[in-house]
Parts: structure tokens; C-alpha cells; sequence
């Protein structure tokens, strides 16, 4: 599914909720839009995410995809709502829906949970395996299988590597004006290789990890990440609670993101037992991780880090 064409490149992360099992006064369930050059990528919708994405200055025809990670409420129950605004606002491009294969009967059911007129176009693509689930000409979205008590795909998308154009070497081949971008198109110019006169832009990656147990998904979903957004259910002295319930410590969290060399942690999906969010970010660090560090709020925006 092709892009809509990008007015304007922003790169950040929207948060729409960040509780876990139950809502509470001040954590609405999960929701999280990725902004992406102009395209909008929906994560976890729980319910409530309608209302709170009219707070956020989100509207239906910001949403090119929507990934559910799994069929618990607190991930998917919003689904109802966002596909009938969808409907509603009559979004003009189609939306693409990626899912568990195994939850196709949950999907159905919120897709068609009550009467409403089918004006979009919805597209499901349901996720049964790991690897890549859509292409487009600014990234790959690829799925991971993760450990929980029902089945769950963590994502992660990664932007092509680029060249970035280095002006003191082409000023020395006497490579200036129209012929900068000819060069970039063809690759070469009278006798000067791209090669010779840029270097590699690495492209940047984002993925996005809810409720898991440490498994070999999580790690490769995270490895080299710009923007690691990973559920911390639990804080460490309860990690007996997160194996059995399937879900990660702050502490479990932020040793993934050190490990794999992430660039900004967002940490998220927050149990109601605890009340200081700032015991997540002690953790975090005593942990060992030095790089970017959020502590989800709802509603709050978080850029993508700049290139090195």
C-alpha cells in the first residue's frame, strides 16, 4: 500500500494511553500513533483511543495502519470505535489492518461490533509468522513473535539506508547545482561515482514491543533502534508477577534497550498498583541504560532522535 505524499516531515510519537490491564484516573488504556513522514501508523488501540485521539489532535484521516499486537481489551477493544470513525470521516486511502492470524474471529468481531455504513476502505492483513508485513518506499514493517499467554507480534519498521552528500568532495570533482541531484539519479556523472562523492545515511528504525516475557523477539525487534517503545508492566521487585503474567519489569526493559544499543527508551503500559512513575525511571537507569529515557504520559508527543 503506497503512502499518501508527506507535506511535511515529522517523525515523533503520539501517546494515547499508557495503563496497562485498567484505566485509571490519569492513564487511559493503550494507544500510540506513529507520525512517519506523513504517514500515521496506529498501535494497540484500547478503548477510549477515539476520544483521546480527538485530545491529541489525531483525526481518522491521520491513520494509514493500525497494528494490534494482540486480542487483550486493554490492546484492541478501542478497534470498534477508531474503524467506524474511520468509516464515518469517510477516510479517502485504504487502511491497512495488521493483526495475530490466530485472533481473526476478535478482529471480526470489533470490526462488526455493532451497525454502521461501510465508506473505507479497511484491508486486513493478518500476521501468522515473523518477518516483514508490508513495503513502501520509505520503510519495511516487519513482525516478531513474542511470549505471552496469547499470541502477540511485537513490529518494527526500518527506513532504507541513504546517501548523505558530502560538499567539500563535490566541490572538488566540480560537481555543483542540477548536477548534484543528475548525480544522485544516475548513480554516476562524467566518470564520478555517488560512492565518491557521499557516504552511507543509516536509516532510522522504530519498534514497538507490549506484552511479552524476555524472549528472542523482543531482543531482535529492539536491536539498533532509534526508538524503542516497550512495555514495563511491572517495576523489578515484582518480577516473580511479570513471568506469570507474561510481561517485563523496568528494569528487564531498559537492560534490552542497553544491550541493543537503542537510542531512546519509551518506557509504557503502566500496572495500576503503582503510583510514582518515577521509581520506572530509577530502575531504568540502575539498570544501566544512558541514552534517551520517556516515561509515558498520555498525550504527550515524543520526536524520533535527530540523525547522528
Amino acid at each position: 500500500m503506497a503512502p499518501r505524499v508527506a507535506h511535511v516531515s515529522v517523525r515523533e510519537l503520539v501517546v494515547l494511553g499508557t495503563a496497562s490491564q485498567v484505566p485509571t484516573r490519569h492513564r487511559n488504556h493503550n494507544g500510540y500513533l506513529l507520525r512517519w513522514d506523513g504517514e500515521g501508523i496506529l498501535f494497540d488501540p484500547g478503548e477510549g483511543t477515539q476520544r483521546q485521539m480527538l485530545r491529541a489532535g489525531v483525526a481518522a484521516h491521520d491513520i494509514d495502519r493500525i497494528c494490534v499486537t494482540h486480542f487483550h481489551g486493554d490492546h484492541s477493544l478501542g478497534l470498534a470505535g477508531v474503524i467506524q470513525r474511520i468509516n464515518l470521516d469517510q477516510v479517502p486511502h485504504p487502511v491497512a489492518a495488521h493483526y495475530p492470524a490466530s485472533g481473526q474471529r476478535f478482529f471480526e468481531r470489533l470490526r462488526y461490533a455493532t451497525a454502521y455504513r461501510e465508506r473505507a476502505d479497511i484491508v486486513e492483513v493478518p500476521v501468522a509468522a515473523d518477518g516483514p508485513v508490508a513495503q513502501t518506499p520509505g520503510y519495511t514493517l516487519e513482525a516478531r513473535r513474542l511470549s505471552h499467554p496469547v499470541e502477540s507480534f511485537g513490529y518494527r519498521l526500518t527506513e532504507p539506508d541513504g546517501r548523505r552528500m558530502l560538499p567539500e568532495r563535490l566541490a572538488a570533482h566540480g560537481i555543483k547545482g542540477p548536477d548534484v541531484g543528475l548525480l544522485q539519479r544516475e548513480g554516476a556523472l562524467r566518470g564520478v561515482r555517488l560512492e565518491d562523492v557521499s557516504e552511507v545515511r543509516p536509516g532510522q528504525r522504530f519498534a514497538f514491543v507490549m506484552d511479552t516475557r524476555l524472549c528472542d523477539g523482543v531482543h531482535a525487534l529492539a536491536e539498533g533502534c532509534d526508538m524503542l517503545v516497550i512495555e514495563s508492566t511491572f517495576l523489578d521487585e515484582d518480577a516473580s508477577l511479570a513471568v506469570e503474567h507474561g510481561h517485563l519489569t523496568a528494569g528487564q526493559a531498559a537492560a534490552v534497550a542497553r544491550d541493543a544499543r537503542v537510542r531512546h527508551l519509551v518506557l509504557t503500559h503502566f500496572s495500576q498498583r503503582y503510583g510514582d512513575p518515577s521509581a520506572f525511571e530509577r530502575q531504568a537507569r540502575a539498570a544501566g541504560f544512558d541514552g534517551e529515557l520517556t516515561i509515558a504520559q498520555d498525550l504527550v508527543r515524543v520526536p524520533l532522535p535527530k540523525r547522528p
